[in-house]
C-alpha cells in the first residue's frame, strides 16, 4: 500500500512511518524540515512542504492508496488553526485526485469524548490549557465528516512513548468511558490494522488501556 503520512518527523506519525516500512507498505512523509526526518529506506519518498501549503499538499498526493493526518502543535496558547487549515487542503487535494482513503488522528477532547479525561483533565488541562486546540480539532473533525472521503477518525487517550504493546480498547461507544492510557507505538499499530480492514469506517475509535 502506498501511506502518505503528514507529521511524520516525530510522535505518532514517526512510529506509523517506522511500522509502516517494516510491514511493507511504501511510504510518502510530507514534512517541513526533511533534516529531522533521519530515516532512509527505499521505500520511503519524503516530500518537504507543509501542510498548510496547498501545492506541496498536492505533489505529495500523488499516487497514495491512503493519506494519514497525524499532526501536532507544541504551543496551545497561540490561535490554533492548521488542524482545519492542513485538513482543508488535503481534503482538497483528495478530492482532486480522486483519493478516498483517510485516517486523522484528534484526541481525547474533540467531538463526543468531550468530557471524558477524567477530572484534572477535564477541569484543568483542557479549559485552561488545551482549550484552543480542540476548538480547531472539532473545526477539523467536522469538516472530514462532511466529507466524501472514507474516513476514520482515531482518538487515542493519553499518549506515552512506551513501547507496542498490542494491548489495548477501541470504543466507539463513550457512555461511561474515562479515557486512561496509550502508548504512541500501539496508535500506529491500529492505524495500519484500520487501513488494511476499514473496521471503523466513518466512525470515531477512542483507543485506551
Amino acid at each position: 500500500m502506498n501511506i502518505m503520512i503528514v507529521g511524520a518527523s516525530r510522535g505518532i506519525g514517526r512510529q506509523l512511518l517506522d511500522q509502516a516500512l517494516a510491514s511493507g507498505h511504501t511510504v510518502t512523509a510530507l514534512v517541513r524540515d526533511p533534516q529531522r526526518l533521519a530515516v532512509q529506506h527505499e521505500r520511503l519518498k519524503v516530500v518537504k512542504g507543509d501542510i498548510l501549503d496547498s501545492d506541496s499538499v498536492a505533489l505529495a498526493m500523488a499516487g497514495q492508496d491512503a493519506v494519514c493526518c497525524t499532526i501536532g502543535v507544541k504551543a496551545p496558547w497561540i490561535p490554533v488553526t492548521v488542524f482545519s487549515e492542513g485538513t482543508r487542503n488535503l481534503l482538497q487535494a483528495m478530492k482532486k485526485t480522486g483519493r478516498k482513503r483517510l485516517i486523522c488522528v484528534t484526541g481525547i477532547g474533540a467531538g463526543d469524548s468531550k468530557g471524558h479525561g477524567g477530572f484534572l483533565y477535564d477541569c484543568v488541562f483542557y479549559p485552561f490549557v488545551l482549550r484552543p486546540i480542540y476548538a480547531d480539532k472539532d473545526r477539523q473533525e467536522s469538516l472530514i465528516r462532511a466529507s466524501d472521503v472514507d474516513w476514520t477518525i482515531v482518538r487515542p487517550g493519553f499518549l506515552t512513548n512506551g513501547p507496542l504493546t498490542k494491548n489495548y480498547r477501541v470504543l466507539t461507544n463513550m457512555t461511561g468511558v474515562t479515557a486512561g492510557w496509550i502508548s504512541r507505538a500501539d496508535v500506529a499499530y491500529f492505524i495500519l490494522k484500520e487501513l488494511a480492514s476499514n473496521q471503523y469506517l466513518r466512525q470515531t475509535p477512542l483507543l485506551t488501556s
